[in-house]
């Protein structure tokens, strides 16, 4: 205030500058206190502490030059000017280091841009918590605690309290104990006056270092009951959570009694009544086990019928879940005849129907799927020319008809019983 006090050519009270150059000493001295926290200083601390030693060093300057009566007008002026520049600078690197460096942009559109379809758990998924919780305060800029969040890597190193991350051992990891602390508790993450995350944002983390905290899990590779799977598509598109609200309500006693060692049942968030459906091959198959779940229906929103000798009647069900979004037929003996029942399942985002028998006769129903998102065809009988026209026909499909040997080994071994009864 001083500064542009003088700049209109006012005379500044010598309290005022008295006051302004303790304030600018006190500041840089504490400051430069409060930053031997950080080691090693990233850029922006750096220049933050050493624009705030200038603007105590020209206060002073401006101070000696006032008391001395040396009323030199371009000196003072001068001064003035470059001080004002250098608070305006010092208090900007001060803001970046503590809310981001992007705290005066515009919302990045890397961080609103949709999740993809198959997003990277780690990069789209994990990385997107921390950077939007943890790691305005853990950066190279601001290491709190020596502890950097911006690798896995750095994870595992972890800070002052050990590895933040323990690879497969989420109840081991510091990261995760200090989320589950009470919010009142001078340890918990982030600290008081920060967003807490939300339930699912933790879950997600524990359930990501339980499975080994990879940097190349795909959300394509997680079975389809995994429970990562429901966190993350809760994550991509919270709005769908709502439109499940409008599902019948279906009793847990219900589930219960649908349910066997060959069909598991589950509710994809809690108190929710969009379900979760994956059928395994027993020793005996009976397509009874998949036609009694015409009760539950409508609330059918992930179904999982990967290498099971599915027919007529199974699919009759399948073209009953009018509101599935999630469909796994993928090494069954399926054919464009049993594909055909799919017409009215317009509701499907994801399509796994690799190694089965479909052609370019299926072409037709896929094209009317508007809202489909990831279709798996791999070894299928669909032609190139059906493909050209299928991607013609969705622009935005994720269209996967190939697969990397050594992928597609880790994918079976994830998935469901691979061997058909013949």
């Amino acid at each position: 205030m001083a500064a542009v006090i003088g700049l209109f050519n006012q005379i500044v009270p010598k309290l005022l500058l008295t006051v302004a150059t303790l304030s600018a000493l006190v500041t840089a001295i504490t400051g430069f206190f409060l930053g031997t926290e950080s080691v090693p200083k990233g850029d922006l601390l750096f220049w933050h502490q050493w624009m705030g030693a200038g603007v105590a060093i020209l206060a002073v300057v401006w101070y000696w030059v006032s008391t001395n009566h040396l009323q030199q007008t371009y000196l003072v002026k001068g001064i003035q000017v470059v001080l004002i520049v250098l608070i305006g600078l010092t208090g900007h690197y001060g803001g970046m280091i503590t809310h981001g460096e992007d705290f005066l942009a515009l919302p990045r559109s890397e961080k609103l841009e949709k999740i993809p379809e198959n997003p990277l758990i780690y990069e789209h998924i994990v990385y997107r918590v921390l950077d939007n919780n943890c790691v305005a305060c853990h950066n190279p800029n601001k290491i709190k605690g020596e502890l950097l969040m911006t690798s896995i890597s750095e994870l595992i190193k972890g800070g002052e309290s050990g590895p933040a991350l323990v690879v497969g051992n989420p109840g081991e990891s510091e990261l995760i104990r200090r989320l589950h602390l009470p919010m009142e508790d001078e340890e918990h993450m982030p600290p008081e006056g920060k967003k807490p995350l939300s339930d699912n944002e933790i879950q997600i983390l524990e359930r990501w270092i339980a499975l080994g905290a990879s940097d190349t899990l795909k959300l394509s590779h997680l079975d389809n009951d995994e429970p990562l799977v429901g966190m993350v598509r809760k994550m991509m598109e919270p709005g769908t959570i709502n439109s499940w609200a409008k599902l019948p309500k279906v009793a847990d006693s219900t589930l219960q009694n649908l349910a066997s060692d060959y069909v598991t049942i589950k509710r994809i968030a809690s108190n929710s009544q969009a379900l979760s459906v994956s059928v395994y091959l027993p020793p005996e198959y009976d397509p009874k086990n998949i036609t009694d779940l015409k009760r539950i229906s409508n609330n059918i929103i992930e179904l999982d019928l990967s290498g099971i000798p599915i027919g007529q009647k199974e699919m009759d069900l399948v073209a009953m879940c009018k509101n599935l979004e999630w469909l796994e037929i993928d090494r069954t003996p399926v054919t464009d005849t049993e594909f055909k029942k799919l017409i009215g399942n317009t509701g499907l985002r994801v399509l796994k129907a690799y190694e089965t028998n479909i052609s370019d006769e299926s072409v037709a129903v896929l094209k009317d799927f508007k809202g489909l998102r990831s279709l798996y065809v791999w070894e299928t009988k669909i032609s190139e020319g059906g493909l050209t026209e299928l991607k013609e026909a969705l622009p935005n499909l994720h269209l996967d008809y190939g697969i990397d040997p050594e992928l597609k080994i880790e994918f079976i071994e994830k998935d469901t019983i691979v061997e058909s009864k013949e």
